[in-house]
């Protein structure tokens, strides 16, 4: 280290080699050495300064190629991998940020280096500065001048996490790095929608509510408390202000103050730890709600908040610019009774506006984007779309100077040819023209030189060409060209606009995108904030265009003997192709009429313009051999090019005219036509409507099979009177093809008697997809259905509905759009409303019936194959490409030429069909399943053969669980009866209560044939009393909490009277005994599995006295050696008992595994149902029924009991006897104990997991809290010994809110040889493509179906960029992931839906014993 006239030098080598020699005196494993090897590949490139070692908040990647590092700021996902074992190198970063460092993560100090403010310090030779971020406190900004060759000095900015504003424009060190190289820019809130306001606003915000409630409650008895959410470091400027000017101090925890007071507010008088001292209290970032991807509020931890602290109000404050978009209000507030959460957009990330004013303050040669999915790669598809927001904004005449210099230097000594001459600011190569590239270059470089200068009066300019001149025929479809565009060849405009159309809403026509993109100088990201700022009167221009245009199309008939306006189109020299390599010369606006010309003024003349190209539209109609390509128009009424009163050989002759000026443009979908007119059995009439459709959708035939199918109304039998009225729809040579309607008597369907299939019409024509999706309020069950009353549902009308709420994220619309699917079932058909029920929910019959379909994916492919004609090697070819069936079939289907129009598929039909293919058994009876599938397939249309087929393979994905269904059944029961019983005022309580009671029935009594049929009798009378439990029919089991210790047990069971019982390593058994005396006995996912349990049966009649006629009864079934002591055994041991089936009960005499029952509960007993009974007074029934019980076969589950005078938090005695009652059971062989509440709230809820219920597992001395239970879902190619096998294994768990599968970690261990010998995955269930519904970062080498659990533990639980459990619920981008994940064992019991939720890992991430702080995460 040295100073030179001031300078501050460093050398980084200098001082690792000292820090490694100073402090401990430990010598480094880590050799010195002067030749570092070359810096990786994997390390991210927005973490690496061009042309040095020097890497910016990369301590996850650090290695031995570099000392340097620099930490631009205190914020976890900035410093991860830093920890207090850290000897990797120099850490260079401002004081504040050093003070962190030391003091919070106990980093070695001899290895942090402190950096001042704004001045000048030497790093290895490179010219480094800070200067203050303004994000959080210490946050700075690096500035880089990296020395390259012959002098020269490469300037870079790397802004960590900034928020941008004005005064940083004064910073003199910033100015000097105007036309930096590049900027490494914090890319958090890159888009438009973030438009969020200043800091100083915010505050403002909520400082005034505050200062609000203070007046409005003054002299009242009602005291409020104000809760502010924060990280562990940032927002500190909310918190001083509001201290300052609400005059009252803030609360914070001891971590938090610790925190402060290095940041030097220890002394200032601003915070206390005291909570009596202020009613303003500092929470952890999560309490109040969570923020990503959507603001979810926590209410009940406010309530839990304001009871406990004594308060009869609070009002919460989240301050983050996540929750905000630009549609939105500013401050938006979420209240409940007395709580009250406030939105407000704070942030400490620049929003949109300021990234773009920092960018265009810089004016860099490059923009590299730094947060973002997939922006470690510059090269990335976001990290490209992303620095599309600064086009224009950087340094494009240095970018294209250099550009072009390297083609001067590539062809420099090469001998120059002839070439074209072009004075064209805009110039296209292309492999067409001979010419060559160094003059080509050259002509560049003048040009660029010159692109400022007005060419346009240059007749020449364009070639030969005239300058009116257009070459292609996509804007002579109605479309004018907008002025500003300057000379853009067709296909750049084409680009542009599907750029900018994914920005915009789907309404705004092309025209607008064109003023748009003319408005702002082609520059996409300008025209998407110019039309945020004028959404409204975008939006006016095109509701005044489509009242024009109905008033036109009323009117089409008298404007369509008007004349075409031909297409100038430049005819080329024979044997010479227009490519779209050619430049369009547009007409030339200059930029003071573009600025000037704005949406407003457009808005007046909106009409009269509208109107003329209405008008010329309708002049095109007739067609002609000038005709441009695709110009004719076709109204919702005119669905095919022709009109009435033409004679036939007018029909012909403008036919054949059609037909000349399709060939041109249409030719790239001639194929496609060709399909469309095979798939709906048409001919060549139909072929002009075919092309212009598959123009419309860019060739993609199955929107336009949705198009043309929407747009065509049956015709039912049509006799010559119709004929003759629907000639104005539809061409008679098209008649043919229209078959009888569904809605005629004599429609043929597949019913549940009639499984053959007849010919019947075109698929039934109506608008019910549409209609689903409106609200309730305003849906006619009746009037928007397609069918009629007393007809059988269509099966359409499910598969509608299923592609609706598929595409549907929020929970609320899916369940308004299945309400309303109901309804109209309720309506029309209320006979299908129970197999809706069922085929919504994916099943066939209730979960104890054991009732399966019992077919592999291999049969549904051999299925495949015969009704669609498709070889077996193409399906496999999708299946890759695609990764889901359902949508493989769909594409296989849409593309099928058809001898005749499918048969109607009924959901009563589809249902029964499904049963019968499980009934099929024996000999043949796999060809009779393929017989029962091919002829479902074959009558599906539309979007039915996708999701036909995701019901045959277990997997429906539309995210509708029962607990979605059942509440849209409740709904529309009730919507249904809105008529009749009057219901409006209190329509929404009505509505929670019965979706309530409906699936509290449904815990109660899982059977839809029982629920179904009764709600819709009792309609809104229903009731979960309504319904009782019945022996044979299994219940929910209730399921227990997580916790991580006897001591947390203690302080929530505080004054409690409660139970600690042994927690067994077993198998979860409820069992049934029924009127008729038999016992059964089901699994905790509802399966009967009395066949495999002979014994179970008759140590429960041997045990149960004569009292027990009818019971239920909740056990764990263990394995047992009877000849060591009735020693416990483990779950493996039990596992390998053979399994029995259905049909078939294990022999006696072949049982070699022993068991013992050890029973905890009891639910129902002669008739009474115990649910609501505390557990003191189940036991005592359980006793009264059973007795003392046999040892070795009927016992009770070993119990401790704590009376509520023992249950204090700081009990010794009590916390020792459960810390010893804990320790016996982990020496017995058991997994932990059950702790569970005797008298209060001491119900059995079925299906939930409740307080009053809790379990402290072996585990939790390990660090996790709890095993997990993971679906296997990917796997790599193993080495070395595993070569051959899979390793490691990608384990997922399961969100049921998306039915998503999402990666908790890799597995490799725990595993024995046997397993690896064991095949797990048939070739079926393999594909190279990712499914759609896994969520991951990882790439395995192939990707498995869910299938299969598996028990994994782990050492604990840790925040993961590449996997993705609970993404959203602990961090917003981030995940969960196991360290040190092991296989323990296959759990044969649970289904791939019933593994570890992501909910169940965000608990058990906030209640691990080794805590990571993620408050630091942004």
């Amino acid at each position: 280290m040295s100073s030179d006239a001031g300078t501050l030098t460093l050398n980084s080598t200098t001082l690792y080699t000292t820090a490694l020699n100073s402090g401990s005196g430990k010598s480094s494993s880590r050799s010195l050495s002067l030749s570092l090897p070359p810096i990786p590949s994997s390390i991210p490139q927005p973490k690496l300064i061009p042309k040095t070692r020097f890497i910016i908040d990369g301590f996850r990647n650090a290695g031995d190629f570099s000392f340097s590092y620099f930490l631009s700021h205190f914020h976890s996902d900035h410093y991860t991998g830093l920890s207090s074992n850290w000897s990797k190198g120099i850490i260079f970063c401002s004081f504040l940020t050093a003070n962190l460092l030391i003091k919070v993560l106990n980093v070695p100090a001899q290895y942090v280096v402190a950096l001042p403010l704004s001045e000048l310090v030497l790093i290895d030779g490179s010219e480094v500065y800070l200067i203050d971020a303004n994000h959080c406190p210490g946050a700075v900004q690096f500035l880089f001048k990296v020395p390259v060759s012959n002098g020269k000095f490469e300037r870079y900015v790397h802004t960590g996490d900034f928020r941008y504003r004005d005064v940083m424009k004064l910073e003199p060190v910033l100015n000097a790095f105007v036309g930096a190289d590049a900027v490494f820019l914090d890319t958090t809130y890159c888009h438009p929608k973030f438009i969020f306001p200043s800091q100083e606003e915010s505050i403002d915000y909520i400082v005034g509510v505050i200062e609000k409630c203070r007046v409005e409650n003054e002299g009242s008895l009602k005291n409020i408390l104000f809760l502010i959410a924060t990280y562990v470091i940032g927002k500190e400027k909310i918190l001083v202000e509001v201290s300052r000017r609400c005059r009252r101090k803030i609360h914070v925890d001891g971590r938090k103050m610790e925190v402060l007071e290095v940041l030097g507010h220890g002394e200032d008088g601003v915070f206390t730890t005291v909570e009596s001292e202020t009613d303003v209290h500092v929470i952890g970032w999560n309490i109040l709600g969570e923020t990503w991807p959507y603001f979810k509020p926590h209410f009940e931890k406010m309530d839990k908040i304001m009871n406990e602290k004594g308060f009869s109000k609070v009002v919460g404050f989240v301050p983050t610019g996540w929750t905000y978009e630009v549609k939105r209000n500013k401050f938006s507030v979420r209240k409940k009774d007395s709580l009250e959460i406030h939105l407000v957009p704070y942030s400490e990330h620049s929003n949109y506006d300021e990234l773009r004013q920092y960018v265009k303050f810089l004016k860099p040669k490059h923009v590299i984007p730094t947060v973002g999915t997939d922006v470690e790669k510059l090269d990335s598809k976001h990290a490209n779309a992303m620095q599309k927001h600064f086009a224009g904004l950087v340094d494009e005449m240095a970018n294209k100077q250099e550009f072009l210099m390297g083609f001067h230097r590539s062809v420099q000594g090469e001998e120059d040819v002839d070439v074209k001459k072009s004075g064209l600011a805009l110039v296209s190569l292309t492999v067409q023209e001979n010419t060559n590239v160094s003059a080509h270059a050259h002509s560049l470089v003048r040009s660029i030189k010159q692109e400022n200068e007005d060419t346009s009066s240059d007749p020449k300019s364009f070639g030969a060409a005239d300058t009116d001149t257009v070459i292609g025929s996509s804007f002579c479809q109605g479309e004018p060209v907008s002025q500003g565009l300057e000379k853009i060849s067709e296909g750049d405009i084409e680009e542009l606009l599907k750029e900018i159309q994914g920005c915009l809403p789907t309404w705004v026509t092309k025209g607008q995108m064109l003023d748009l993109l003319s408005i702002s100088g082609k520059n996409v990201v300008d025209a998407v904030t110019n039309f945020y700022e004028h959404e409204t009167e975008y939006r006016e221009q095109v509701t005044a265009s489509n009242a024009v245009t109905s008033s036109f199309e009323a009117n089409s008939a008298n404007e369509s003997a008007l004349p075409p306006k031909p297409c100038l189109v430049k005819s080329l020299p024979q044997g010479e192709t227009a490519t779209s390599s050619k430049t369009v010369k547009l007409p030339i606006m200059d930029s003071s009429s573009r600025k000037k010309f704005s949406p407003g003024k457009r808005k007046r003349s909106t009409g009269n313009k509208i109107l003329k190209k209405a008008k010329g539209l309708a002049s095109m109609e007739s067609g002609g051999p000038k005709q441009c390509t695709i110009t004719t128009f076709f109204s919702k009424t005119v669905p095919l090019s022709l009109h009435n009163g033409n004679s036939e050989a007018d029909s012909k002759n403008s036919h054949n005219d059609n037909n000349m000026s399709i060939n041109a443009s249409a030719e790239p979908y001639k194929e496609e036509t060709d399909q469309f007119i095979q798939i709906v059995n048409g001919d060549e009439s139909l072929r002009s409507y075919a092309t212009t459709v598959l123009v419309k959708t860019k060739g993609d035939v199955s929107m336009a099979l949705d198009i043309y199918f929407s747009e065509y109304k049956d015709i039912g039998e049509i006799n010559e009177e119709e004929i003759s009225k629907t000639n104005k729809l539809v061409h008679p040579q098209c008649a043919k093809e229209v078959f009888p309607s569904s809605r005629d008597a004599k429609y043929k369907i597949l019913g549940e008697d009639d499984a053959d299939l007849s010919l019947c019409g075109v698929p039934i024509a109506d608008n019910a997809v549409n209609y689903v999706s409106l609200p309730p309020e305003k849906y006619s069950p009746v009037e928007h259905a397609c069918w009629s009353k007393g007809q059988a549902a269509p099966y359409i009308h499910l598969a509608r509905t299923f592609e609706l709420v598929k595409e549907e994220k929020g929970k609320i619309k899916a369940t308004s759009m299945l309400c309303n699917m109901f309804r109209s079932l309720l309506a029309l058909s209320p006979e299908d409303v129970l197999p809706a029920v069922y085929l919504c929910t994916n099943k066939i019959a209730p979960d104890h019936e054991n009732m399966e379909l019992n077919i592999g994916g291999s049969t549904v492919v051999a299925a495949l194959e015969e009704a669609c004609g498709t070889k077996k090697s193409r399906v496999r070819e999708l299946y890759n490409s695609l990764g889901d069936l359902g949508d493989v079939a769909q594409l296989c289907r849409q593309t099928q030429s058809l001898l005749a129009p499918p048969v109607a598929l009924t959901v009563r039909g589809v249902y029964s069909a499904l049963r019968r293919i499980s009934l099929q058994a024996g000999s043949g009876s796999a060809i009779r399943k393929k017989s029962l599938i091919v002829k479902l397939m074959c009558s599906c249309r539309e979007k039915e053969m996708r999701f036909l087929v995701r019901t045959l393979v277990r997997n429906l994905r539309i995210g509708a669980m029962m607990r979605t269904v059942l509440p849209a059944l409740a709904q529309a029961v009730v919507f249904n009866s809105i008529p009749h019983e009057g219901l409006v005022d209190n329509l929404k309580d009505c509505l929670q209560r019965l979706s309530a009671e409906a699936v509290e029935a449904y815990n109660i009594l899982p059977s839809l044939d029982v629920l179904v049929p009764s709600l819709m009798e009792k309609g809104v009378e229903f009731s979960s009393n309504t319904l009782s439990m019945a022996p044979g029919i299994p219940i929910k089991p209730m399921l227990a909490k997580i916790t991580n210790g006897v001591p947390q047990v203690l302080r929530l069971f505080q004054n409690k009277a409660f139970t600690c019982e042994y927690k067994y390593d077993g198998q979860r058994a409820q069992i049934h005994k029924l009127a008729d005396g038999s016992v059964r006995v089901f699994s905790r996912n509802g399966d009967e599995t009395t066949s495999r349990f002979p014994d179970l049966v008759n140590i429960i009649t041997e045990s149960c006295g004569p009292g027990g006629v009818t019971f239920i009864l909740d056990a764990e079934v263990v394995a047992i050696d009877r000849q060591n002591g009735s020693k416990l055994m483990s779950f493996q041991e039990l596992s390998s008992r053979e399994r029995g089936s259905k049909d078939s009960i294990i022999a006696l005499d072949k049982i070699k595994v022993d068991i013992c029952i050890f029973v905890f509960d009891i639910m129902f007993a002669n008739g009474e149902q115990l649910l609501n009974l505390p557990l003191r007074q189940r036991r005592k029934y359980l006793k009264d029924l059973f007795g003392d019980g046999k040892v070795g076969y009927f016992e009770y589950a070993t119990e401790m009991t704590v009376e509520d005078n023992d249950s204090c938090a700081d009990d010794e005695a009590t916390l020792a006897r459960m810390n010893s009652f804990l320790n016996d059971a982990l020496n017995s062989s058991c997994e932990g104990i059950m702790v569970k509440s005797l008298d209060l709230d001491a119900g059995y809820t079925p299906s939930k997991r409740s307080d009053a219920w809790l379990k402290v597992k072996r585990d939790y001395v390990e660090g996790l809290n709890d095993s997990l239970d993971l679906v296997p879902i990917g796997a790599w190619y193993g080495n070395g010994r595993k070569a051959g096998w899979y390793s490691p294994f990608l384990m997922a768990c399961y969100n049921p809110d998306t039915e998503e599968y999402q990666s908790v970690c890799r597995v490799m261990s725990g595993f024995s040889d046997s397993f690896y010998m064991r095949d797990f995955f048939d070739a079926d269930k393999i594909s190279q493509k990712k499914p759609p519904y896994y969520r991951t970062a990882e790439a395995p080498d192939m990707w498995f179906s869910p299938e299969v659990v598996w028990e994994i533990r782990g050492a604990d639980f840790t925040v993961s960029p590449v996997h993705h459990a609970a993404i959203g619920l602990v961090h917003p981008s981030r995940g969960i992931s196991v360290r040190f994940p092991r296989f323990i064992r296959c759990l044969s019991d649970r289904k791939p839906e019933e593994c570890s939720t992501s909910a169940d890992i965000a608990e058990m991430f906030h209640s691990q014993t080794r805590k990571m702080d993620v408050n630091f995460e942004k």
